[in-house]
């Protein structure tokens, strides 16, 4: 009864609470109030303020953790730095080497000449040798040689092998070796073929290489 009595007290009470005059609302009401608009005041500082603080935390830390990783892999690169110039000193040194083994614009002609003369002195037979247009490419430029030649396998070995021995830079591609056309009957030419002493021709392209010079680099970076 006592508390069917104070439930409809609290409801009046309610009921006749005038929002224009906070003074006189009962002391719980006045409680509540104070606590409900502290919880609507936080939630709304979490949402518009901290949850944003909370986000930039976590890409912050993100961040750190790849900024630690960046000074992990940078301190070993500043331990090994010593190492690191000695490698690029024998890479200047190697660099240096291998463009020397490449003719210059004046060298070409040369070049040419003994490429045909080793050729002639392994005893191959010419039929073709004909050097095509330059093709550059970053600081070099490639001068393909359209070569046929006939002779024997031996003879093909040798001038493998001192092409290789040149000083300059030359390498041999694209071989394609067949039976000489000028060769007789064709059961003479498979004994023949097995004794080595019976004409094969081969076609190869021979190529060699001219360092660029700075006009040249220049006109080549221009295109």
């Amino acid at each position: 009864m006592n508390l069917k009595l104070k439930l409809n007290i609290d409801l009046a009470q309610l009921r006749n609470i005038d929002f224009n005059d906070v003074s006189r609302w009962p002391k719980p009401i006045k409680i509540g109030a104070i606590t409900l608009l502290a919880i609507a005041v936080l939630g709304a500082g979490v949402w518009f303020d901290t949850r944003e603080q909370l986000q930039t935390l976590e890409t912050t830390r993100a961040k750190e953790e790849t900024l630690k990783q960046e000074f992990l892999v940078k301190q070993a690169k500043a331990a090994n730095l010593d190492a690191y110039k000695e490698q690029m000193e024998e890479m200047r040194v190697s660099f240096g080497t291998m463009l020397r083994q490449l003719p210059s614009r004046t060298e070409v002609a040369d070049l040419l000449v003994d490429v045909s003369q080793t050729g002639l002195q392994s005893g191959l037979e010419f039929e073709l040798f004909k050097p095509e247009s330059e093709r550059p490419a970053d600081f070099y430029a490639e001068l393909p040689i359209k070569m046929k030649v006939a002779g024997s396998y031996h003879e093909f070995g040798r001038f493998v092998s001192d092409i290789a021995a040149l000083p300059r830079i030359v390498t041999l591609q694209d071989f394609t070796i067949d039976i000489s056309r000028k060769s007789g009957a064709s059961s003479n030419t498979k004994n023949a073929v097995a004794a080595n002493d019976n004409p094969l021709m081969m076609e190869v392209t021979a190529r060699t290489y001219r360092y660029l010079e700075d006009e040249e680099l220049l006109k080549e970076q221009r295109k």
